[in-house]
């Protein structure tokens, strides 16, 4: 059976914002997404799917890896884990079994990217680019056009942003649906009218993507999902292990497998798109995996896949604090490690932003209120929660009454079943896989990397056999490469973006991931000298090894 291609768009910062999602995520009517309407209408719209965590890095690692950023230690937003050996990142093992694997272009895995991968990892990276046009394919194009920062753009810069928005699809701000924890005020609604400006934006992005599909002929064969990393970039969403910071679009079209028009009410993770897309393609699903398959080779949905979803929050650059999370079909409960801590630190980034301003805003004045002895006015309770300098403990919502996680019934003694079973459930998950985001983290840092310093992966051992060059690394966890383009002169020093988000680092050559031993047909007429390296995740790269492709000479290393 030929193996299907994959084409993975996803975007940041959004909830099931989406015209398909109305009267399943509340607000959702208020979208223009005519583009991805059509592709839940041509496939399957998941109705219940969440992030594992409330923020980028971490988010992402866990679809990436298929594994909890708390087991394996990508929980924090951001660091550069240590994942156990085991860990792979999903497209190498695509590469491995043959297809061609590209990124466009954003990473943010939460470890160094090598080179073992990606074929490519650039702004122009596609499958168009593979050199054999019946070579499967794992495309993964990551759109910026949603993430917050767009939000809050001045009006010329958002004007740029949103070039693609005809008028009429312009959101208006005086119809849009703000939520009840937020003031009802013009720079909320204004907000949001932006936030969903830029996902109208996204939309025309998204379409592109799939015209080209077309184009190429290649619609009838690939898997196509869309996907977001985490919860809408404003307060209470982004960076909360709520509904709101975890809920998620989450579209697959299949044609010829998934039947047009399906909805999926289970609950899934977006986390379980790794061994999904694995099985779906017919290849071997790792047993490290915590995520699980959403359906097979033959597109046959899993029933009930997941019992419960679970998620956390970690550190937010300088916000320190730790809450984990469950949520079945009905309620959610969260436990706050830190209730001693305000639900809206201090940080940096984010408290430039008007939603965040705003909310400081009032909470001054209300401040000011109580100085002159008035009592306060200008939130409600529930708004004035979130600018609290502590919060509850345990958190338990019914999620069926109260979508918008407004009334805490953890206290409510007709709920002490469900506050029970929940906690348990939490308290199981934690004991299964372990929990590295409540360790100190600079304990953490010191088991990977004693006194500062990275372990280095030991070099490869390279011998020449009779189908080629071969190739072993004794370091546990490691992957090799190769490659016939030499080493390059002054190699561009990556920006610090680039550094902190782990992007390959371009060396101007092109490395291919080592599957069995290297002969002179797949090496080609003009190499004569082979370079070797290994990587291991979270590890320094070993020092490169250099062959002779022919001629008898010995094994060397590379100066």
């Amino acid at each position: 059976m030929k193996r299907p291609n994959i084409v993975w768009i996803s975007t940041h910062d959004i909830n099931p914002d989406l015209g398909c999602y109305a009267g399943v995520w509340p607000g959702a009517e208020y979208a223009v997404t005519p583009h991805l309407d059509r592709l839940a209408g041509d496939g399957a719209r998941f109705d219940a799917a969440f992030a594992v965590a409330p923020v980028c890095a971490p988010a992402r690692s866990a679809i990436m890896t298929g594994c909890f950023p708390t087991a394996i230690g990508t929980m924090h937003m951001r660091t550069k884990a240590v994942p156990p050996p085991e860990v792979r990142l999903l497209p190498e093992l695509f590469r491995a079994a043959g297809y061609y694997t590209t990124n466009n272009v954003f990473t943010d895995f939460q470890v160094e990217i090598p080179p073992t991968v990606f074929d490519e990892c650039s702004p122009d990276a596609h499958w168009r680019d593979r050199p054999d046009p019946g070579q499967p394919f794992f495309a993964a194009f990551h759109g910026m056009a949603t993430h917050e920062s767009q939000v809050y753009l001045g009006e010329e810069a958002f004007a740029a942003a949103t070039a693609h928005v005809p008028e009429a699809a312009r959101h208006d701000p005086a119809a849009a649906p703000v939520p009840p924890y937020y003031p009802d005020t013009a720079v909320f609604r204004g907000a949001i009218a932006r936030y969903a400006d830029l996902v109208t934006e996204m939309d025309h992005w998204v379409g592109g993507i799939l015209a080209e599909l077309e184009e190429d002929g290649l619609a009838g064969e690939t898997i196509v999902v869309f996907w977001s990393d985490h919860g809408r970039g404003m307060p209470r969403a982004k960076r909360w292990a709520c509904e709101a910071g975890l809920r998620e679009p989450l579209i697959v079209r299949w044609p010829g497998r998934i039947a047009p028009g399906t909805v999926v009410a289970d609950l899934v993770h977006t986390m379980d798109l790794a061994p999904t897309m694995l099985a779906a393609a017919g290849l071997p699903v790792p047993s490290h995996l915590h995520g699980v398959p959403l359906f097979d080779a033959a597109g046959r949905l899993a029933e009930r896949p997941n019992e419960f979803t679970f998620g956390g929050r970690d550190r937010m650059g300088e916000a320190e604090d730790t809450s984990r999370t469950v949520r079945d079909p009905r309620f959610r409960y969260i436990r706050n490690y830190h209730p001693d801590r305000a639900p809206m630190q201090h940080n940096d980034y984010p408290d430039h932003l008007a939603t965040w301003a705003e909310l400081r805003r009032f909470a001054f004045q209300e401040a000011e209120q109580l100085g002159r002895g008035e009592r306060r006015s200008l939130l409600t309770p529930l708004q004035r929660q979130l600018l609290a300098a502590d919060k509850p403990a345990e958190e338990l919502y019914d999620l069926a009454a109260d979508p918008h996680e407004t009334r805490n019934l953890a206290g409510d003694a007709r709920h002490a079943a469900d506050l029970a079973r929940l906690r348990n459930a939490l308290q199981a998950w934690q004991d299964r896989y372990g929990d590295l985001g409540l360790l100190d983290e600079e304990t953490l840092l010191e088991g990977w990397r004693p006194g500062g310093r990275a372990h280095t992966t030991a070099p490869p051992a390279v011998v020449r056999t009779p189908e080629g060059l071969a190739a072993d690394c004794p370091t546990l966890g490691s992957s090799i490469a190769w490659t016939t383009d030499p080493p390059a002169d002054g190699v561009r020093e990556p920006s610090p973006l680039e550094r902190v988000t782990g992007i390959p680092l371009a060396d101007g050559r092109q490395w291919h991931l080592y599957t069995g031993p290297v002969g002179a047909e797949t090496i080609g007429d003009e190499a004569g000298e082979v370079w070797f390296q290994a990587w291991r995740l979270g590890f320094e790269p070993s020092e490169e090894i250099t062959a002779l492709k022919d001629g008898g000479s010995q094994v060397r290393a590379g100066e």
